[in-house]
């Protein structure tokens, strides 16, 4: 509504002003207002977000609407038969896949939660990305309008919790639920990367929740397809002294991927985990760390030159292209020898 649009612009210009004043320091949420100048404005998340990801893209799209700026939230790449899918169910969360670019226009706003623009993770959409709000490390300076990226923080969720507290405005159940649950999933039940925000917020957001939901979510998230992948990548460990690898099957979904990771982490003796997938143009990976090595800097520096990746100390992910044939599938040995070559590229960075 117009009235509503006038508000937000007098609020703006209320804001521009204190600016001018010696001392004064707007807080996160104050500067994400201050930088929406459209009616409208969309909330993109990672490609095939994860609990963390809808949490704080959520989180944020109530926030938003509790200041009178209407949001959609999108992303792109298919959820269905996740625990997303099923966060997005239970907590009546509205979202939107989107498949290509061109559905955005260039003057649309977009506001980045729990990725960052460039990264190989996220499609560019064809809209102006003015804001950020990640907790991933920062490879590719962009010229935001307005950014809030904190790599030492365990899951972006506690950020996005954070500007409700700070700003004292009333959260929903459903919100706490969806924040909470997003610090649990990324911090692996409190286990991996947390900090002082993340031990902080867990705790505010905690009697807030809808415990019933969260033992749902905790509960049958694994689907009877997803077997197979397990099934797969069991069956392909490749242990290398401290450093376990595992395929999980062709095109197997990334929240999968992520999870079996985990799971292959949990071996004795294991301390670096990478599973990947052979995917229709080229072979994504996840990678954990339990504390030994550090992830995110090692998967860089092993796909240098032959893909992109990168991520936390503890957790990381990667993919990596592969050179198609004129019918435009990748040879069986191509792909194997693209296998040996990552595998052998994580073990020399084991050696640095």
């Amino acid at each position: 509504a117009a009235s509503d649009v006038y508000k937000r612009q007098h609020i703006k210009n209320i804001i521009m002003t204190l600016r001018s004043y010696e001392g004064y320091i707007m807080n996160c949420l104050e500067e994400i207002i201050a930088n929406i100048s459209t009616k409208r404005v969309f909330i993109q998340t990672h490609n095939f977000p994860d609990p963390d990801a809808m949490a704080c893209a959520y989180g944020l799209f109530e926030l938003l609407k509790a200041k009178g700026v209407d949001a959609e939230i999108c992303y792109k790449g298919s959820i269905n038969k996740t625990v997303t899918a099923k966060m997005v169910r239970l907590l009546d969360i509205a979202v939107k896949e989107y498949m290509s670019a061109d559905k955005f226009s260039k003057e649309d706003e977009i506001i980045l939660v729990d990725a960052q623009k460039g990264n190989s993770n996220i499609i560019d959409m064809n809209g102006h990305e003015i804001i950020c709000i990640d907790h991933h490390p920062v490879y590719e300076h962009v010229d935001y309008r307005f950014s809030d990226i904190r790599p030492e923080v365990g899951a972006c969720a506690s950020i996005i919790a954070s500007y409700y507290f700070d700003n004292n405005i009333e959260m929903s159940k459903n919100v706490a639920t969806a924040l909470l649950y997003g610090i649990k999933m990324d911090t692996a039940d409190m286990r991996r990367g947390v900090s002082q925000l993340d031990l902080d917020m867990f705790y505010k957001l905690f009697m807030n929740t809808d415990r019933t939901i969260l033992a749902d979510l905790d509960s049958s998230v694994l689907h009877f397809d997803d077997i197979k992948a397990y099934k797969d990548a069991l069956s392909t460990i490749d242990i290398r002294e401290d450093v376990c690898f595992a395929c999980a099957g062709y095109e197997c979904k990334e929240s999968l991927i992520a999870a079996i990771c985990d799971f292959t982490l949990t071996l004795d003796g294991i301390n670096l985990s990478v599973v990947y997938s052979p995917k229709k143009d080229g072979i994504k990976m996840s990678i954990r760390s339990a504390g030994k090595y550090l992830s995110g800097v090692m998967t860089v520096n092993a796909l240098k030159g032959i893909g992109t990746g990168g991520g936390h100390d503890n957790m990381a992910g990667g993919y990596v292209p592969y050179k198609k044939e004129d019918n435009g599938k990748a040879s069986e040995a191509d792909v194997v020898r693209l296998e040996k070559e990552i595998k052998e590229r994580f073990i020399r960075e084991t050696w640095n």
